[in-house]
Parts: C-alpha cells; structure tokens; sequence
C-alpha cells in the first residue's frame, strides 16, 4: 500500500494510465475510458423529479462539467422514461455543441433503466460510437446491451471501486438539487399563500440572496432591504 502511495505521489500519470488500461481490460472496452458518464434519477417520494450526470476525466471528478436536469416531458414517477429524456437531451445538446463525447455512459439501473437510456442512443445515431453498462446495486451487477448474463467483478477491483464513486457522485449530486427544488417549491408554496407577495417578488428575493436556504435564515431588516419593510413585515 505504502508503495502504491508512494508511486501516485512520484509519478500520478503512471498511476492513472494504469487503472485506465486496468478499467479498458475488465469493461472489455475497445478504448480507455478517459471520459466517462454516469446518470442517476432522484424522485423523492415521486415528487419533483430531477436527475443528475456526473463526468469524470481521468478517474476523477471534474465537477464543473457535471448537470442537474429537471424532467420536462415525464409525467409523475417513471424512471425508465426520464432516464430515456435526460440521456437524449445530454447528448443531442452535445451533438449540436460539437462537444466531445464520453467513451462510457454508466446508467444507474438494472436493465430497464439502460434499455431506456438506449433507446435515445439509438436515437441519436450513437450506438456502436460510445460505449453503456447499468450497473443495479443490489448485487453490484453490470449489464452490457443484448447481454442478459451480467458482468460481476471483484468487490475489491480498482474498476468497481471508480464505478462506484461515480455511481454515489451521481446519487449525492442529484439528492441535493432534489431537495434544493423541493425546498424552493416549498417556500414558493408559502410565499404564494401570502397576501401582497406575488411571483415578482419571490423572483427578486430568491436572485438576491441566491439560495433557498439562505433566504429561510435572513433577518427582518435584510428583506426589507430588498423588497420594503411592508412586505418584509408579511
């Protein structure tokens, strides 16, 4: 252990090209995943459902490419048709930007989810151009497309370890813009309630102190400091 360290300190490529080619062999990829994707679905409770794509480079978090996804065209909780929404709008935005694509997507899911996830692939044009695997946490099971045997790799495998910290970066990523957005409908609900406050308002307290939280916290003298002591006082 001490040497592996020691090796990540002196030389971090030889380290990273390492579990990139370790991860190549076991996902039996055609090319190193440089760049990959994972994308989890959040719907507390089947309410305000959102999801999230996280992207690592390299086998780390680059967290300024990663986005939160509202789900525009699914009505109540399905998982299996807003993961098919979030993957075709991830990649077609993409596509248009001319923006590089992964070489993996990791679905959070069983065989639904990325049978979902492979229907806007298809869609697309880009089956066969990247490569996809769910992986269903029950059993830490991977499910490749066209394959019903799923691939198990061992629990103390370096790949299962990067997977898996996607897997939980995307789950955590999600969980709190669900809770930001149930918050935010919360207090949008209660502010609504109150007579005088109307939706510019809200707008213009929720740009100012730039968090629901945050607003929750403010003094008295604070809001009236931005919308009047009136409406402050209500």
């Amino acid at each position: 252990m001490d040497q592996l360290k020691q090796i990540k300190i002196v030389d971090p490529d030889r380290h990273t090209n390492r579990i990139m080619a370790q991860m190549k062999k076991d996902l039996r990829l055609s090319v190193e995943p440089r760049h990959i994707e994972c994308f989890d679905n959040s719907n507390i409770q089947g309410t305000n459902p959102v999801a999230a794509c996280v992207v690592f480079k390299d086998g780390k978090p680059s967290k300024k490419d990663y986005r939160h996804f509202n789900i525009k065209t699914v009505e109540g909780p399905d998982d299996f048709a807003s993961m098919e929404e979030v993957v075709y709008r991830r990649y077609k935005r993409l596509l248009d930007e001319k923006e590089p694509l992964p070489q993996l997507i990791i679905i959070d899911g069983g065989k639904g989810q990325l049978s979902s996830a492979l229907k806007s692939i298809d869609a697309l044009g880009l089956r066969g151009k990247i490569a996809i695997i769910g992986i269903a946490k029950r059993l830490e099971e991977l499910f490749y497309p066209g394959d019903s045997v799923p691939l198990y790799l061992d629990k103390k495998s370096e790949t299962l370890k990067v997977i898996q910290f996607l897997r939980n970066e995307a789950h955590r990523f999600g969980i709190t813009h669900h809770r930001d957005k149930r918050s935010k409908s919360a207090l949008t609900n209660s502010l609504e309630s109150i007579p005088g406050i109307g939706e510019k308002t809200m707008i213009t307290l929720l740009k100012h102190f730039k968090s629901v939280k945050r607003l929750q916290l403010a003094t008295e003298n604070e809001i009236s400091e931005i919308v009047g002591l009136s409406k402050a006082k209500k």
